[in-house]
């Protein structure tokens, strides 16, 4: 009961950490929204998490399906799951920051981190009512 918890626990945990990793990427490309040359980078979460967890990714999760679907980054320092983004449009100082992708990237992020918060704290409060209840 105890590992199984602890194993939950610690996977909520990696969890939070990814979709803060994440929330910082997508600020930063809000952030560098009209840099010249800059270009957009995203985490492929699910893909982090596996690696994260030590679960390795199978053959073909990687593959790109779509023109508009991100693109894994070329000698991406050893993050796992990190991509660059493709341009929506063309523009001139090739800039690749869609700023509605960027904020319904950065709205759907923050709604996962508060319910991943939210999960971990419902985890602990049941852990504490139950020992709570064994005095």
């Amino acid at each position: 009961m105890i590992h199984r918890l602890t194993d939950t626990l610690n996977f909520q945990a990696q969890a939070l950490t990814l979709r803060s990793e994440r929330q910082r990427l997508i600020a930063s490309n809000i952030a560098n929204a009209d840099t010249p040359g800059y270009v957009a980078k995203d985490m492929d979460f699910a893909t982090a998490l596996r690696q994260a967890t030590g679960q390795v990714p199978t053959a073909g999760q990687m593959t790109v399906s779509t023109a508009g679907h991100l693109q894994p980054l070329a000698g991406a320092r050893g993050e796992p799951g990190l991509r660059y983004a493709t341009a929506s449009q063309t523009n001139l100082d090739r800039n690749t920051v869609d700023m509605d992708r960027e904020r319904a990237s950065f709205a759907d992020n923050s709604v996962k981190y508060e319910a991943t918060l939210r999960f971990i704290n419902g985890s602990v409060r049941t852990m504490l009512e139950a020992i709570k209840g064994q005095a």
